[in-house]
């Protein structure tokens, strides 16, 4: 009775052993490939897992995702081969922001990758050991995110979409002349964004415009800044506000109404309704994030990675329709800047 007993046990034992061999592999698989080594022996591959996190709509964030993707290809990473992309969309909302940045704390992810000043505080605020790639961002330093962009010296590095403002402020007196006083409009509670107005002040001051400005908080603030101001200035200039900029189409359509042209500070609100920009190729930034972000993943410390400034790459960006509408004529040698919706 003793000995059927032990060897009962002994069976349960191995079985027990097997089952949690069996169960720790299938763990593993999760995040794990096998893939053939030279040698014709099996070698596990890791596929790293990457939490990707936007905070709203924003055609300039999916022209970023579009040149991540498209660039990770490039370098030989397959999405589901070599690495799992875990997008999130906050939509707006600060609480699911929140709840994003935690899961993906908990889940441990070999690498955030975040668009947007707002989004990258979030998901900083939650941890300070995990790798934070932030992008599209105005500047790491005024948002408090690294120490500077040559040495960052935390968990934090990313992409700059710092606009070229003495080069936008040329091109809209080049494209209006005779502006006299230009209207800022953006949301006070970005610091980015009060950022962006402050350089293109200066430039604008320096060269003897007057200024005014309207502030928002939200969306729905939008259309009564741009009454006040139409009113009471020749040229509008928004950085590059998310809040205007989820807002765009409506300002260009008042824009074109009233007769008040608007310089934006990206390339996207200039397709969504603004006359002209010096501004970041966002799709360009995201593959500049790719490069950054293959390197994180295999090692290298954001707090020695310096961050990218993607000034020198701006290009010029006219709306052709919007220009013909608003009367304005474009100089022969900005020809090649100029697009439209039926090209």
């Amino acid at each position: 009775m003793k000995q059927n007993f032990k060897k009962m046990l002994l069976v349960s034992m191995v079985v027990g052993a097997f089952f949690f061999a069996f169960t720790l592999s299938a763990c593993e698989q999760t995040t794990d490939t096998e893939t053939e080594g030279a040698n014709g022996e099996p070698q596990v591959q890791q596929v790293f897992q990457i939490g990707f996190v936007q905070p709203v709509e924003h055609p300039a964030f999916t022209e970023v995702l579009e040149g991540f993707l498209a660039e990770m290809e490039v370098q030989g990473y397959v999405e589901g081969e070599h690495f799992e992309l875990d997008f999130q969309n906050a939509q707006g909302d600060n609480a699911t922001l929140s709840t994003i940045a935690d899961r993906f704390v908990a889940q441990d992810k070999d690498l955030i990758l975040s668009l947007g000043t707002g989004a990258t505080q979030t998901m900083r605020a939650k941890t300070d050991t995990m790798p934070i790639l932030g992008a599209a961002i105005t500047s790491f330093t005024a948002a408090d995110l690294v120490d500077s962009n040559e040495a960052p010296g935390g968990n934090v590095t990313g992409t700059s979409d710092m606009a070229p403002t003495a080069k936008q402020a040329e091109l809209l007196l080049e494209l209006i002349p005779d502006a006299e006083t230009v209207g800022f409009i953006y949301n006070s509670g970005e610091a980015n964004s009060v950022e962006g107005v402050n350089l293109m002040r200066e430039e604008l001051e320096g060269r003897g415009i007057a200024t005014r400005e309207a502030t928002v908080t939200g969306t729905g603030d939008v259309q009564q800044a741009m009454t006040s101001l139409i009113r009471e200035v020749d040229v509008i200039y928004t950085p590059t506000d998310n809040t205007v900029a989820s807002a765009m189409a409506m300002v260009g359509s008042m824009s074109v109404e009233s007769g008040v042209p608007v310089i934006p500070g990206a390339s996207t609100m200039v397709e969504e309704g603004g006359l002209a920009t010096a501004g970041v190729n966002y799709y360009e930034l995201g593959r500049v994030t790719a490069m950054m972000a293959i390197d994180l993943l295999h090692g290298a410390d954001p707090a020695t990675t310096p961050v990218r400034v993607m000034t020198e790459e701006s290009d010029i960006f006219i709306n052709g329709d919007v220009a013909d509408a608003l009367g304005i004529n474009i100089p022969a040698h900005l020809a090649e800047a100029v697009t439209r919706a039926s090209e």
